[in-house]
């Protein structure tokens, strides 16, 4: 297809949020998935296409640009997965509706229309399997944007729900927090999760319990998580990460957030993580993890643990000033640690709680298969 004016101010959106994710300029899970979406939402309005297959290719090929830019933020993927997934859904739905002939005569019973209530308000898929019905035509030579004329509102809609979804999985979370923190329990957690944090802060509103937070070097982030939580009158403790054995003894439960969600169970995790649930499964005592079903990625790490990391500055670890010393050692900062599913208990989402066993299922559920690999 030719290229027009709509198509090239698209590719620029697509290019300016590929730079900044190889800069690093946009850093988190949620803050890639709702860039990676919003992105999306503008390349498919300005798209043209007169089939399923060239909207879904031309997705595809803005995924593999944003992927390809940072492949360690795994949630743009995701989020591309699941833009296809209900693209493709409000698809079948659609053309579904337009092959469905017309009612002969609409049938009217009073029993019916007392059994039903007030009518309910029709659904995007219902609406627009109702206005397409005789319209919905794919490669029309005659009118080559009829496709994506009568179905781009819709596909607009699903982009939409994804978007919804990300704005408010912290609340959805939180819902169940009262039901996993009782009063009196002590808490570890670790780092500056934003999930993680928005499921203690619920839970207080409920519960009196105390959290200590390992500080989490070489990035100090506990510190912003235990300054976050005091102000919101949670009892706080903030300890070094050489404390987190010596105290699993006192711990009821640690609450972790996650930075990926693999398919074997597995997950991505700031840095500090494994050992706390390493401290943990000596200890018996259980671990959960509190993240968004948009971390749940379908790739595996079953053998390459250390070469799925992504690292940072060494000199956070040890400064250059050292000297000799710099000269003499290999110096590892990893952002991440990957924690084996057996050492977590239970995934608390925003659908719902599950163990690291059914991780699999969900995969299934949230994406279609041909599109695991871009």
């Amino acid at each position: 297809m030719a290229t027009d004016p709509e198509s090239a101010a698209g590719q620029r959106i697509v290019e300016h949020l590929a730079a900044r994710l190889r800069r690093r300029q946009v850093v988190g899970s949620r803050e890639t998935a709702l860039e990676t979406v919003l992105v999306l939402r503008q390349v498919v309005s300005k798209a043209r296409f007169s089939n399923i297959d060239q909207l879904v290719d031309t997705i595809r090929s803005v995924g593999r640009k944003l992927v390809e830019a940072q492949p360690k933020e795994y949630t743009v993927g995701n989020t591309v997965r699941k833009v296809l997934h209900h693209i493709r859904e409000e698809y079948h739905t659609a053309t579904r509706g337009a092959a469905a002939p017309f009612p002969s005569k609409p049938t009217f019973s009073i029993a019916k229309f007392v059994s039903q209530g007030q009518p309910r308000k029709q659904t995007a898929s219902q609406r627009t399997s109702h206005e397409t019905r005789g319209v919905l035509r794919e490669n029309d030579a005659d009118d080559p944007d009829a496709f994506a004329r009568a179905l781009k509102p819709v596909f607009m809609e699903a982009i939409q729900d994804v978007l919804d979804e990300l704005e408010t999985v912290y609340d959805n979370v939180s819902k169940v927090a009262k039901d996993h923190i009782h009063s009196d329990e002590i808490i570890l957690t670790i780092g500056n999760s934003s999930t993680v944090e928005a499921f203690l802060k619920a839970a207080a509103s409920h519960r009196k319990y105390t959290v200590i937070v390992a500080d989490t070097a070489p990035s100090y982030s506990g510190r912003e998580m235990a300054q976050s939580l005091s102000t919101s009158g949670i009892t706080t403790v903030l300890v070094p990460d050489s404390s987190v054995y010596a105290l699993m003894s006192r711990i009821n439960k640690v609450v972790l957030g996650a930075h990926a969600i693999l398919a074997n169970g597995g997950m991505f995790a700031v840095t500090g993580s494994l050992l706390a649930a390493t401290a943990a499964r000596a200890h018996s005592t259980p671990v959960v993890v509190c993240s968004g079903q948009f971390k749940l990625t379908p790739q595996w790490n079953l053998y390459h643990e250390y070469g799925a990391l992504d690292f940072a500055d060494p000199s956070g670890v040890l400064g250059f000033e050292e000297g000799d010393l710099v000269d003499k050692v290999d110096v590892v900062n990893p952002y991440y640690d990957y924690v084996r599913p057996e050492m977590i208990d239970a995934y608390i989402t925003n659908d719902g709680d599950h163990p690291p066993s059914s991780v699999y299922r969900l995969i299934k559920e949230a994406y279609d298969d041909e599109d695991y690999e871009l």
